[in-house]
């Protein structure tokens, strides 16, 4: 037998399922070795499975004892990724993610874009009415829609609304040990947790900013004919001018990558939650926090890689 002479701390499981001790070690690949742990009075040994997990004694804060999460060495986003190429998938619970982020968000989506394009309506008309423009506010509009407002508005209420409901009920999951119990039952909680929530977001996205490019341009040109005389034809020509299908394109493509940061940020921030229900809350308000900050960082740097040089799209409409 095999002792495991190179861990000197003693460590002691007390009844609040914590471990004590005084440094953090590492645990991982014993061939076929027992651990055995010192108690008071009592001698503990099991065989422990070849696989690699590190093991960190962290203190809590909230009432001084320590206690042991459990992380593992393999890449939960590298594991997702792999998983959805090898076809690896939870179907049925994809599919039902799928429907809480496309459908059931198609409301407040287009509610928002709505609002959003009779606001930006009112901006440009008034200064391109002053100028002698009035050709060009289409194509203005249908330019500023397709390349950034409908991606991101999309995105910031999906972050709002899905995102928080990821963080929140993976970080409940987490601290009431559901994970630990599928484990248990041999299924693997990125696999059956975080994968169909990704995939979901990804693929919803996209369709979800282009009903919102679609109901923004509407209330624009509705807006732009009752209230400022500019005729729908009018609006409708000059967007049809502007736009090219790469601006379309670029507007799917931004969306699935925000679909992606907002549902891996999210899920990420759920299943690290520790703390009780004050850690679910903290998670919850961090992840949104976070895939907020990350759309804009990731809009600006596919805004710089998709949109370089002077542009042209506006002599058509003017």
């Amino acid at each position: 037998m095999q002792t495991t002479s190179q861990l000197h701390p003693t460590y002691y499981f007390s009844s609040r399922s914590s471990i004590r001790s005084n440094s953090s070690m590492k645990l991982g690949g014993w061939n076929s070795s027992q651990l055995g742990f010192t108690g008071r009075g009592q001698s503990l040994r099991f065989l422990t499975p070849i696989h690699k997990t590190r093991l960190f004694v962290i203190s809590d804060a909230d009432d001084g004892h320590a206690y042991a999460p459990v992380l593992e060495e393999d890449s939960n986003t590298n594991h997702v990724i792999i998983q959805t190429l090898k076809g690896k998938v939870h179907w049925r619970n994809t599919l039902q993610q799928l429907e809480r982020v496309g459908p059931k968000s198609v409301g407040v989506c287009l509610l928002t874009s709505a609002f959003v394009g009779m606001v930006f309506t009112i901006q440009f008309v008034r200064e391109f009415t002053r100028l002698g423009l009035n050709r060009s506010v289409g194509g203005v509009l249908a330019l500023v829609f397709s390349r950034e407002l409908s991606p991101v508005v999309t995105s910031i209420v999906v972050a709002g609304r899905i995102g928080s409901a990821f963080a929140a009920e993976l970080g409940t999951m987490q601290v009431s040990e559901q994970t630990d119990t599928l484990r248990v039952l041999g299924s693997n909680p990125v696999d059956y947790l975080v994968t169909p929530r990704v995939i979901a977001s990804s693929l919803a996205l996209p369709f979800l900013t282009l009903m919102c490019f679609t109901v923004g341009m509407a209330s624009s040109a509705l807006l732009a004919d009752s209230v400022y005389g500019i005729s729908i034809n009018v609006i409708l020509d000059s967007a049809q001018r502007a736009l090219r299908s790469w601006d379309i394109i670029s507007a799917m493509i931004k969306s699935q990558v925000f679909g992606m940061i907002i549902s891996i940020v999210s899920c990420a921030w759920g299943v690290t939650t520790m703390g009780g229900a004050k850690g679910v809350g903290e998670s919850t308000t961090s992840a949104v926090v976070i895939s907020l900050v990350g759309i804009f960082m990731a809009d600006f740097a596919l805004s710089y890689c998709f949109f370089q040089g002077a542009g042209d799209s506006l002599k058509n409409c003017v």
